[in-house]
């Protein structure tokens, strides 16, 4: 029984919750809020299997390199698909219009070229109902914590507000994968799926750098585009024609019977068979090696002196290549740069990686022994095992997907750039960013522009990021600090935007002129290192063609950045290889000598 003290005491503790809840509930009359309900997100129509044949899948955001690959491994999969075009400035302003206050420009340029591009297909007859009915858009998700992870909301907001309420959204989130995309089987996964992904993802990365690597130094104008147009579709027809191999198809029909037998077998060796055939086929490395001699017959002159021009920051203002980040890369090179372009690669390799390392950080507080003794190997080596358990599966992931990147750039001519260890960019980075800040492309911002500047890979390191993107904002912040270490470093970032364009440019044509000056200083001393006039290079250049060739690979010297100072060493020592004598005015080089 309780005593009186305590009935007291009880009474007195309700009668004070009761005058807290009274005047909570006062307080959230008056705020208007006192009709507060539970948010529940909306439920998406699904999109169905039954419904392949008819619904067209709207993507884009990307290079048109790998928009034309994508959209090629949806249609070899039976999809109707179709990709947006690239975003204009006319986008930015729907965006704006249709979506909500205060989002960042990669926002307001996918939203609202998805609105417009929509309202054209209505002016083209269609009425909104078939729209509904007859479209998907499919794109990335995330939860956060950049604004970013509100791309959903966005999307559905404007589209209601543009008169496309119930337009669908299918999702592929970044920590769920593919089986993510719609939750429905309309969207299925299979290995020629997922398998034709990864190519068209490898193929769109070595094909967008192998352009930006070539056209500065074309002598034809206009062939490098024409070529890799050409090149393109090559791959593009090969992704959608290709036969879909079959285990039923490959093996004996006397052996049909006894592998039916066991589904499990069946079912390993066909999946095996097949990612053998998606990236060892010969239909696929013939069109590989056809491509690749389509571009190395493209001629150059790599004795044109330009900065190399390292692009980073965000990944869609450092991926697109329109008004969305202000033309960035066709200004670059209009004013006699050399762009180094991101791989999306990379940013799938920062994903993995982060995701392990942060495995690794919260073990210490899972592992089966706590901080066992230097002598109890047992519990040293279940913990090990414990770990590895953990983590095998992204260790074995990250080295697959490097190594068929690489593949991909050794049969594509061997001359793109390696993607730089996860491993490396962390330990450069974390001096000034931690390795698991996460948000936006997190420590790479920092890793990349400290990694390209020490090992002199670059003159310059551009970042392009959105107008008021929290995760380039914190890089920004910590790269003044960078920037103050290492005193040689040329670094600018731009905030984009849907205007502002002019400034912009104003700010990058100042940075370049010290970048082409650092270019044009770099390649004299390699003159006036090796004794050789441009003369007596453009003469021995002349007579060995296959130095003309946009895929010769030229050594990489180690301390030199500029192509054109890369390729005056190569051709350098190979004069001296050759014992070619020092051309003279009027002293032609003997025809046997030079050949």
């Amino acid at each position: 029984m309780p005593t009186t003290v305590e009935v007291v005491q009880t009474d007195y503790e309700m009668e004070i919750q009761a005058r807290i809840d009274a005047e909570r509930a006062r307080l959230r009359a008056e705020a208007g809020l006192a009709r507060m309900r539970e948010f529940n997100k909306p439920v998406e129509r699904g999109f169905t299997a039954a419904e392949r044949d008819r619904v067209t899948i709207l993507f884009g955001g990307l290079t048109w390199k790998h928009e034309e690959m994508i959209k090629a491994v949806f249609h070899g999969s039976g999809y109707r698909c179709e990709n947006i075009p690239t975003p204009v400035v006319a986008d930015f302003q729907a965006g704006k219009e249709f979506g909500n206050n205060g989002q960042c420009n990669p926002t307001y340029f996918t939203v609202g070229n998805l609105v417009r591009h929509l309202q054209k297909l209505e002016a083209q007859g269609l009425t909104r109902k078939e729209i509904i009915d007859n479209y998907v858009f499919f794109t990335a998700g995330s939860c956060g914590p950049c604004r970013f992870g509100m791309y959903e909301a966005e999307y559905r907001y404007a589209l209601q507000n543009a008169g496309f309420d119930g337009f669908r959204v299918l999702l592929f989130q970044q920590t769920d994968g593919i089986k993510a995309a719609s939750g429905e089987p309309g969207l299925k996964f299979t290995v020629d799926f997922g398998m034709g992904m990864l190519n068209a993802l490898n193929l769109g990365d070595v094909m967008n750098e192998l352009v930006y690597q070539v056209r500065p130094f074309e002598v034809n104008k206009g062939e490098t585009d024409r070529v890799i147009h050409e090149a393109a579709k090559t791959l593009t027809d090969t992704l959608r024609e290709r036969k879909r191999w079959h285990i039923d198809d490959a093996t004996p029909r006397w052996l049909l019977p006894l592998l039916s037998k066991n589904e499990k077998v069946k079912g390993i060796t066909c999946t095996l068979g097949k990612v053998a055939h998606n990236l060892y086929g010969k239909e696929y490395v013939n069109a590989l090696h056809a491509c690749r001699d389509r571009v190395d017959a493209i001629e150059v002159d790599r004795l044109r002196v330009k900065p190399v021009i390292k692009i980073t920051g965000e990944f869609w203002a450092q991926t697109t290549e329109g008004d969305g980040n202000f033309n960035m890369f066709a200004f670059l090179e209009k004013e006699g740069a050399q762009v180094l372009v991101e791989p999306i690669a990379t940013w799938i390799a920062y994903m993995m990686y982060v995701a392990k390392a942060g495995i690794r950080e919260r073990f210490e507080a899972q592992a089966p022994h706590r901080n066992p003794k230097w002598y109890e190997v047992r519990k040293q080596l279940v913990n090990r095992l414990a770990l590895l358990k953990k983590t095998g599966g992204l260790s074995a992931g990250s080295v697959m997907w490097t190594y068929f990147y690489h593949r991909t750039i050794r049969h594509l001519g061997d001359t793109a750039h390696r993607l730089v260890p996860q491993k490396e960019l962390s330990r450069l980075a974390h001096p000034f960013y931690h390795q698991l800040a996460r948000g936006g492309e997190g420590y790479m911002e920092v890793g990349k522009n400290v990694y390209y500047t020490v090992n002199h890979l670059c003159h310059m390191v551009l970042a392009l990021k959105p107008f008021g993107c929290m995760p380039s904002t914190q890089s920004d912040a910590v790269q003044s600090r960078v920037v103050s270490k290492y005193k040689d470093m040329i670094f600018l970032p731009i905030e984009t935007s849907g205007e502002g364009e002019v400034n912009a440019h104003s700010r990058v044509q100042m940075a370049l002129a010290e970048a082409r000056a650092r270019a044009r200083a770099e390649f004299d001393g390699v003159l006036e290192k090796t004794g050789k006039s441009m003369d007596d290079l453009r003469d021995y250049v002349e007579h060995h063609p296959e130095l003309k060739h946009a895929l010769y690979k030229v050594p990489h010297r180690d301390g030199i950045a500029g192509t054109a100072a890369q390729f005056a060493w190569h051709v350098s020592d190979l004069i001296d290889r050759d014992d070619v004598p020092r051309r003279h005015p009027g002293k032609p080089i003997p025809a046997q000598q030079a050949a």
